[in-house]
């Protein structure tokens, strides 16, 4: 049962408590009547129901007995009270969600680690290089299920090293110094420039008001402005996401095909395949398209000792990459085509978005010309004696003296730094997994394990062949 707690006040004239006429003072008495509920009171839920209210009558004094030839009383009431049984107290605040590592994820990541730790060590392996693999493994494992972001999660293979006395601190964290996860790190500051400044959407309408009446030429228009992008935007996600997917939805929207209302497949499912297919072909055009690229030409020399440089990679891949960029679009365009084949709106959508965005800015233009100059010395470097990483922090620094990039905004780019911790992570114990010899191990058993399949192969034929052999014999 709920209790209550009056604490208002109200005036009234006499007249209203007719009841109490009786007990008014004289008119010699100069006050007034002041009806008046005991402070506090408390009146439970079925008196307030029935309207019973205890209340008390005590006299003020007052100047003056009339008011407009009317006594008046004061009736002075609080009210506070807590909740009815009809509305419960509000349930206790949730407790916050966890925001720690996925366990399950993280599970199985350590138990990868472990089994592989307490597994005898092959002949011809040390127990540090296979306490190494053990780690580098269970690394590989967090990094596929994400218990932690990709940089927590090669940080903690890294201290894990470190305590079991497998890498030393020095070994763990020397690949911080390795160019390569700095060159991607870079990257991404160019691709904040891009985004920032807008050019690479002037650009991309750029192509669109030129190719894009046609919808096969507004295919063509994306795939090759994004492959255009490609070598300063390392990500996939960056570049196609934060540029081009946009881009791609309102051309859509403008041409009359929008999700969910059945008018995907006049234009929108096309473009959106096309976009997707092709943007993996241009992510291995380029050394700096993809993250994953520089880990690779990493991999190679640590194992082969062959030096893949900038150029070097775009040489042997332009080719093939080219190929691809111009036949995978028209096989989508017969397997899947669009329903419409004509685009005229895009190119009037293109130009009105050129025309809102106004002539080149100066932080265009300075980020225009930074990109020419980078990409230049990454083509030219090994005739001017400049490597990939010194071509990049020359372009940066230009950026951040001309104010198209603040430092600021390089501390907030969070997937460059998480790129670069777990790359340098990956690279060291890679590499010490090749010092310690286990990468010639493995591909050495690789290759009995072929040879000796091949062999049994080999018997195995020659057991069918006389058995047909024979089987025809017998036949004859």
């Amino acid at each position: 049962m709920a209790s209550m707690t009056l604490t208002s006040s109200l005036t009234l004239p006499p007249r209203s408590f007719p009841s109490l006429r009786s007990r008014t003072p004289s008119k010699s008495a100069h006050f007034l009547p002041s009806l008046r509920i005991p402070n506090p009171i408390s009146i439970s839920h079925s008196q307030f129901t029935n309207k019973s209210f205890p209340i008390s009558l005590s006299p003020l004094p007052n100047k003056s007995s009339n008011y407009n030839n009317k006594k008046l009383f004061t009736v002075k009431a609080t009210a506070s009270g807590a909740a009815t049984s009809a509305n419960p107290p509000a349930p206790a605040p949730a407790s916050p969600p966890w925001q720690g590592a996925a366990l399950k994820p993280l599970l199985a990541s350590i138990a990868t680690g472990i089994i592989l730790w307490f597994v005898p060590v092959p002949a011809g392996v040390t127990r540090n290089a296979w306490q190494l693999l053990a780690i580098f493994l269970a690394t590989i494992v967090g990094i596929i299920t994400q218990p932690l972001p990709l940089g927590a999660v090669a940080l903690l293979g890294l201290g894990a090293s470190v305590l079991t006395k497998t890498l030393t601190f020095a070994a763990a964290f020397s690949a911080f110094g390795d160019p390569i996860p700095w060159l991607i790190a870079l990257a991404f500051f160019f691709a904040r420039g891009f985004i920032k400044t807008g050019l690479g959407n002037r650009i991309a309408y750029q192509f669109v008001s030129l190719f894009g009446s046609s919808s096969l030429g507004l295919g063509y228009s994306l795939v090759f402005s994004e492959a255009l992008l490609a070598p300063a935007i390392p990500s996939v996600s960056a570049r196609a996401g934060g540029i081009f997917l946009p881009l791609v939805k309102s051309l859509c929207v403008a041409c009359g095909s929008n999700v969910g209302d059945g008018t995907e497949e006049r234009l929108g499912s096309w473009l959106m395949l096309t976009c997707f297919q092709t943007s993996v072909i241009s992510s291995a055009m380029f050394l700096t398209a993809m993250a994953a690229n520089p880990l690779s030409a990493n991999l190679t020399f640590n194992t082969i000792k062959q030096t893949i440089g900038w150029t070097d990679w775009a040489k042997a891949a332009i080719v093939p990459g080219l190929v691809s960029l111009i036949v995978v679009p028209f096989l989508l365009y017969l397997i899947y085509p669009p329903t419409v084949k004509s685009s005229p709106d895009a190119p009037k959508l293109a130009k009105e978005k050129l025309e809102k965005m106004g002539p080149m800015t100066k932080n265009e233009i300075i980020m225009g010309g930074t990109l020419l100059l980078t990409v230049g010395l990454w083509i030219f470097g090994g005739v001017l004696n400049v490597d990939a990483v010194t071509a990049a922090i020359l372009g940066l620094s230009v950026l951040l003296v001309a104010g198209v990039v603040t430092w600021k905004e390089c501390l907030a780019e969070s997937v460059a730094w998480d790129t670069l911790t777990w790359f340098a992570a990956l690279i060291a114990m890679a590499g010490y997994l090749n010092k310690y010899g286990l990468i010639s191990w493995f591909s050495q058993t690789v290759v009995k394990v072929c040879l000796l399949s091949s062999y049994w192969h080999l018997i195995a034929d020659i057991r069918v062949l006389k058995l047909w052999v024979l089987v025809v014999g017998c036949h004859d």
